[in-house]
């Protein structure tokens, strides 16, 4: 029997038209905006305070990954399915995914095997045009900051050695971090060093996920911080009377994108931020959006619980008000046998040893979950080449730390995979043992924010603080900034700075090199080790194996 690739799965199933998806929420179909017969979106009007405070929300993240990722998205999708076909309403709520990863290393981001989100290709390229939204309003920003530098009447005298904003584009694209523009003459602005971040990581992205409602997106736009003058004056986006400009380019953007998963179940995607380099999260407008309209809500966190969880708690649900009621942390094998010490050509090769020696890693984000008050749930995303004894031992390991460990078969089976693991939630969540709280108080200090997150979620000993990162503080007292969230810019690939450190290691410090400023999203970027906002391709790009043929079919997105 032939082995089926996740899109030849997603192209196999015949979707329903997706009024058929929004009357499973309860949302009248002259509410839809179409786009087409398979996506939609969804008015603001229809998010529910009350319901949102009444219903539950679960996070799904990881421990820490290889570079493959350890399908988090699949076991949330897969979850999903699962929560639906043991009597729960349940709807799934995921980022949307970026162009950069799709073409890069990891491929489509829609879920894989029969835990997919579809229109599967749609939502992995263009989909409804919102990062297209992000990247025009960040740009047009860029615009009227160089526009202002050579303006002979309104010029705000900006420094443009101080200009911080950057210009977007969705794709990993390493020759644009650093560049030069204005060059050739008067006609063509003021020559000065610029630069590319991807779009994921642009400051329009974190505030649309951010933002509650549209008047609030636009104030928040209007924040968002430029540089300084000659004589020392901020200047912000609304001193240059963008923020309405870029809110009409985002008036689609800001409403959530209705889909539907294999199994016909309700899924929400918009937004789509990096862990790593941003707030790594969807937009609290969908998150409550779900919570309006399904009893469960299933989201998920990019890369490991030391990113994508720490910031979807002390940033996002300490924004919002969001209170999940369980964590599914989920967990490989192979990447298990990473973190004991197995070399990359052995990840696929069972190893009790190299299991026994990696559990150390799981184990130090279960502390950290059980540190915001929450009780995790552990999935085992399953893989044919997993042993008993090592899924048995894992099992074994959670439950003397009081742990449910499942194994999760989204992947293979859909929701008849993941039953278990669904049943293993409601039970987390019914025994009512949640009672969030942020680590840390926004107000504190930012050294000390950054400190409490480096030594408790890290476990590192310290932080130093570089010389620019040293003068960044001194900028952010000036400004005022002191009472935003930290959003930590750090490698995924280990808790620490360093990536070869993987594991649980202990005896480090970590180190900021610089901080940046995302005013309007209302937090703080320390940049940690060598991360970069604007990643480059791999020595094979997953581009390199897709193809389209003259009907217009797709292969290789996956």
């Amino acid at each position: 029997m032939k082995h089926l690739t996740d899109i030849e799965i997603a192209q196999g199933k015949k979707l329903v038209h997706i009024r058929e998806i929004a009357k499973k929420l309860g949302v009248d179909e002259d509410d839809l905006e179409l786009y087409g017969k398979y996506k939609a979106k969804l008015p603001l009007s229809l998010i529910d305070e009350e319901a949102v405070n009444k219903n539950n929300l679960i996070l799904v993240t990881a421990i820490t990954p290889t570079p493959a990722g350890e399908g988090k998205t699949t076991v949330s999708i897969g979850l999903t399915e699962g929560l639906n076909k043991i009597g729960e309403q349940a709807t799934v709520v995921l980022r949307e995914p970026s162009l950069g990863p799709v073409f890069g290393i990891k491929g489509g981001a829609a879920g894989g095997g029969f835990s997919q989100v579809v229109p599967m290709e749609d939502i992995n390229l263009h989909f409804t045009g919102d990062f297209n939204a992000v990247e025009k309003a960040n740009n047009l920003l860029s615009a009227l900051i160089d526009n202002n530098l050579q303006s002979k009447c309104c010029s705000f005298n900006l420094d443009p050695r101080t200009i911080l904003w950057k210009r977007v584009i969705d794709m990993n694209d390493r020759a644009l971090r650093k560049i030069t523009i204005g060059l050739g003459g008067t006609a063509n602005g003021i020559p000065r060093e610029d630069g590319f971040n991807i779009t994921p990581a642009s400051e329009v992205m974190a505030i649309l996920c951010m933002a509650t409602d549209f008047e609030d997106l636009k104030k928040r736009l209007g924040d968002i911080f430029v540089g300084f003058t000659f004589d020392k004056k901020p200047i912000f986006a609304r001193d240059l009377k963008a923020e309405n400009a870029m809110a009409i380019l985002l008036k689609d953007a800001i409403k959530p994108n209705l889909v539907q998963t294999l199994e016909e179940n309700p899924a929400i995607i918009h937004g789509g931020p990096f862990a790593n380099i941003a707030q790594g999260t969807n937009t609290i407008i969908a998150t409550k959006m779900g919570l309006s309209l399904s009893n469960y809500v299933v989201t998920e966190a990019g890369f490991g619980a030391d990113l994508g969880a720490e910031k979807f708690l002390n940033i996002k649900c300490a924004a919002s008000g969001l209170k999940p009621k369980a964590v599914v942390l989920v967990a490989t094998i192979r990447a298990l046998r990473h973190h004991g010490g197995a070399k990359k050509d052995a990840y696929n090769t069972p190893n009790k040893e190299f299991v026994e020696l990696g559990f150390c890693n799981l184990e130090k984000h279960i502390e950290n979950i059980r540190k915001f008050n929450i009780e995790p749930v552990v999935a085992i995303n399953a893989f044919v080449t997993d042993s008993y004894d090592e899924i048995k031992y894992v099992i074994d390991k959670c439950a003397e730390l009081g742990v449910q460990a499942v194994v999760s078969e989204g992947w293979a089976k859909g929701g008849e995979g993941t039953k278990k693991l669904a049943q293993a939630v409601v039970s987390v969540v019914e025994a009512k043992k949640a009672n969030f709280k942020p680590l840390y108080n926004w107000d504190a200090p930012v050294k000390e924010k950054i400190e409490i997150i480096a030594k408790e979620i890290y476990g590192a000993d310290g932080v130093d603080f570089d010389k620019k990162a040293k003068l960044n503080l001194k900028r952010i007292e000036r400004l005022g900034f002191n009472d935003f969230a930290i959003c930590m810019a750090k490698t995924q690939k280990s808790f620490s700075d360093n990536e070869a450190l993987v594991g649980r290691p202990t005896g480090f410090t970590v180190t900021v090199r610089e901080i940046e400023i995302a005013a309007g999203a209302k937090f703080i970027i320390p940049i940690l080790g060598q991360m970069m906002r604007m990643p480059g391709l791999p020595g094979t790009p997953a581009s390199e194996k897709m193809e389209i043929d003259k009907n217009g079919v797709i292969s290789g997105l996956s």
